[in-house]
């Protein structure tokens, strides 16, 4: 058994906020690994800004104002470069980065990186890109979010479900694209079809309230198109989501150059449900074109793959258990078993 301890300056949240509310990715990601490293055996730590201590799913949560301790077998430095320096004694240094790497580039981080050479551990191969091959590290490994086990061992759809789709990313990434593209090339051409939008700014804590107003113009829109089959319903727990995700047709989500792994259309695909994208950022790691979705070279591809995939049973059918076969490969325990062949 090994000591592991991840610290993490980031908003509020400890292991059981993803039962109670929405959750960004990065948190939900810590709390599922971390949680599974504690089924394999380990003593785990995980230090942040939750508001009291709490042992949970086997994982112990401190506060980080609380202090660290000085050693661990592992020691996983969540995004923050003054995260770096803390557990002077830890026997083998991770860096987990989440966002594009350039924001490594920044002198207060390169100094540390450079000082501390910590295994730096990216969420995908374009993440990875991302990194100059110059800049400091102790190491790189790519190591994929894994999908929850909630996800990969939902029920299948027993049927085609009615035309709905559904976007359950940030309202910032290409939301009002989608919402203009949906009004104008794909709803009119099936008219029944309904766009569910998942989304706000709840699920990303201060840093969504942050850029709430921001969002909430997205939103606006999202609003204003409800004549057009657009019914805006919000962030809702995983728990919920799953439910929703069987009872929709497709993802629709555009991708981002600031898109990192895409746990959105991850944990739809691991449903079973078809998905659209274009080849922005990781969004092409997470679709099988042409088999579990498609990955559209323009507007003009995603509308018509959206269009097909709402009005063809056959090709819904096809793609739906390809999905369900292929893309429920790899969950958290094989994550934590990746950064578990990092102990020393």
């Amino acid at each position: 058994m090994a000591r592991i301890v991840l610290a993490d300056d980031g908003i509020r949240f400890d292991g059981q906020t993803p039962e109670r509310q929405p959750l960004g990715g990065v948190e939900s990601s810590v709390v599922f690994l971390m949680q599974e490293l504690a089924k394999r055996g380990h003593e785990v730590l995980v230090c942040n800004n939750c508001e009291t201590p709490l042992m949970h799913e086997g994982v112990d949560w401190r506060p980080i104002s609380d202090g660290l301790p000085e050693e661990a077998d592992l020691y996983i430095a969540n995004r923050g470069d003054k995260l770096l320096p803390l557990l002077p004694k830890a026997r083998r240094r991770v860096f987990w980065t989440h966002n594009p790497a350039q924001y490594l580039l920044k002198w207060r981080y390169l100094s540390k990186l450079w000082r501390f050479k910590p295994v730096v551990v990216f969420i995908g191969d374009y993440h990875a890109t991302t990194y100059p091959a110059w800049a400091p590290d102790g190491g790189r490994r790519v190591i994929p979010y894994g999908i929850p086990d909630m996800f990969r061992q939902a029920k299948a759809a027993d049927m085609p479900p009615p035309p709905r789709a559904v976007f359950t990313s940030n309202p910032l990434r290409s939301l009002d694209w989608l919402l203009d593209l949906w009004a104008g090339h794909i709803q009119p051409q099936v008219p029944e079809a309904e766009l569910h939008v998942f989304s706000g700014a709840a699920t990303y804590g201060a840093v969504g309230d942050s850029k709430a107003q921001e969002m909430e113009r997205v939103l606006d829109r999202a609003r204003e198109l409800s004549g057009h089959g657009v019914v805006l319903r919000g962030p809702v727990p995983k728990t919920q989501l799953i439910d929703e995700f069987r009872t929709a047709r497709i993802m629709l989500y555009r991708g981002d150059l600031n898109e990192t792994f895409c746990l959105a259309v991850g944990e739809a695909q691991a449903v079973g449900v078809p998905a659209v994208v274009q080849s922005l950022g990781s969004v092409v790691e997470r679709v099988i074109d042409g088999e579990t979705g498609f990955v559209a070279a323009d507007d003009a591809a995603f509308a018509e793959a959206a269009r097909r995939l709402l009005d063809d049973d056959e090709l819904w059918t096809a793609q739906h258990r390809t999905a369900l076969e292929k893309q429920r490969t790899w969950g958290w325990a094989d994550a934590a078993g990746a950064f578990e062949r990092m102990l020393p």
